[in-house]
């Protein structure tokens, strides 16, 4: 039996015998074939048909409670799609690319070679378990990469579950996943680029630590996404995309919406609608559909949360009958929250959870002043067919996505990027610009056979040529 040393010893060791191991892989084969990159995504989307239902139920073990439906739907449904659509792609982006070359190397060729930049590390958060390691994966595989996962602590069972469905069908030495390794062990490795998604807190010491071996970085991280329902807007159709939204996995989803702003007269309008929605889709607290929340100290939070808006004088509006919460169960009800200040918890850090602030407004410009005022957030979702309110929302606003209409379904979307801005992140992943993060795009220039060089000593010749360059507007 070993000793705790021992245990602790061996486990910081292993991330790291995983990374020589694929570092001399990739030093051995720095260039994965296309085809062993379409068979490594037809190989990982059949182990997560093979295993649908161990995967949810590993992720309901992890959470206490998760739809299986929801997992389904959200994790295992997107991340096939994700694979696929890049899959069938693949080969146009692999594609060296053409460039122009200036006429003052005329003669000359220039071409940009996407290559893998080596051993990519994905810092996978527990919420989105699943879709958030193969998103990811699915990026740096298509760039050619070999890959090492770690899970966070409470997706422990999902995390097993890959290690050992993927070591059946794939190398280590392609692709690792790494149960209950610290992120200390993990992140002090020096990769040639590591995804992290989490918090703007850890983003910061993933971000310190990366630099000590200038490793880049794509963060993505979270915020509070504004939501505005404009003025002619059907409320029905509104709320009810927002309330799914914001319910989904319990709340705790990165592009939830964060708050609210509905236009003064409306307020009441939409609390009803709410109270009507709500509970059709969850008629009681207990309800396998609607998720847990991940763990003590996070049920913890939001119940704090709670009582400080309702010491601060907010108005709490639950949406289920019967309780608010379920400490047992770690349940909290569907909840409005009105009259609330940037003095309350609720409206200065992330909610991650299912609690919604409501606030009113009677222009626009107050909505984008307020927006200005804070962290650019992940998310933006506006609910108007007025296309001047829509155009004059994002041109003034800065955001990481948008959808218009609805809600957090940017994020679903393949051939568009997602990523977060400032204190939501930095960097893309997702379709092409996923294809990119994860390369180095190689600037190749081929010099004619005949090539123009002026060596000293200078002379007029240069200065001819100068004058020439200046004069000429279309040399370029």
């Amino acid at each position: 039996m070993n000793t705790p040393a021992e245990t602790s010893l061996k486990n910081e060791n292993a991330p790291r015998k995983i990374f020589e191991s694929q570092r001399n892989a990739f030093l051995e084969q720095p260039c994965i074939p296309y085809e062993e990159r379409v068979n490594l995504f037809k190989k990982i989307e059949q182990i997560l048909v093979d295993n649908d239902e161990k995967i949810c139920e590993a992720i309901c073990a992890d959470f206490g409670n998760r739809s299986h439906h929801e997992t389904k739907i959200l994790e295992i449904t997107s991340s096939i799609m994700g694979l696929r659509y890049t899959r069938k792609r693949l080969k146009k982006w692999m594609k060296s690319q053409k460039r122009h070359t200036s006429l003052v190397f005329f003669g000359g060729k220039n071409r940009v070679l996407p290559q893998a930049k080596g051993v990519v590390g994905i810092v996978v958060p527990w919420n989105y378990p699943l879709f958030l390691a193969i998103g990811p994966l699915t990026s740096a595989i298509a760039a050619g990469n070999r890959i090492m996962i770690k899970q966070a602590a409470n997706s422990q069972a999902l995390c097993r579950l890959l290690k050992e469905k993927f070591a059946e069908k794939i190398s280590e030495k392609l692709i690792a996943f790494l149960p209950g390794v610290p992120s200390r062990d993990f992140s002090s490795l020096p990769f040639d680029h590591i995804l992290f998604t989490g918090s703007p807190k850890v983003g910061r010491t993933i971000m310190e630590t990366a630099a000590k071996s200038l490793t880049p970085v794509t963060l993505e991280l979270g915020g509070k996404s504004p939501t505005i329902i404009d003025e002619n807007f059907d409320l029905k159709t509104a709320v009810e995309r927002v309330m799914y939204a914001k319910l989904m996995n319990s709340g705790q989803t990165c592009v939830a919406p964060d708050y609210l702003f509905v236009p003064k007269s409306k307020a009441d309008e939409v609390i009803q609608i709410a109270k009507t929605i709500v509970p059709n889709r969850y008629p009681m607290l207990e309800s396998k559909d609607y998720t847990s929340i991940i763990d003590e100290k996070a049920y913890s939070r939001l119940t704090a949360t709670l009582e400080d808006a309702g010491e601060k004088k907010a108005t709490i509006i639950n949406l289920l009958p019967g309780p608010q919460a379920n400490e047992a169960l770690r349940k909290i009800s569907p909840t409005i929250v009105t009259a609330v200040t940037e003095s309350m918890t609720i409206m200065q850090d992330e909610i991650f959870g299912p609690l919604l602030p409501i606030m009113t407004y009677t222009s626009l410009d107050e909505v984008i002043a307020y927006i200005n005022r804070h962290e650019r957030p992940l998310g933006l979702y506006a609910f108007s067919n007025n296309q001047n309110f829509v155009d004059k929302l994002i041109k003034n606003t800065m955001s990481g996505g948008v959808t218009i209409n609805d809600c957090a379904m940017h994020v679903a979307q393949h051939d568009i990027p997602f990523g977060g801005v400032g204190n939501s992140g930095m960097g893309h992943y997702h379709g092409y610009e996923g294809f990119l993060e994860f390369s180095k795009l190689r600037p190749v220039f081929k010099q004619a056979k005949i090539a123009l060089a002026i060596p000293p000593p200078y002379g007029s010749t240069v200065e001819r040529i100068y004058t020439l360059v200046k004069k000429i507007k279309w040399i370029a």
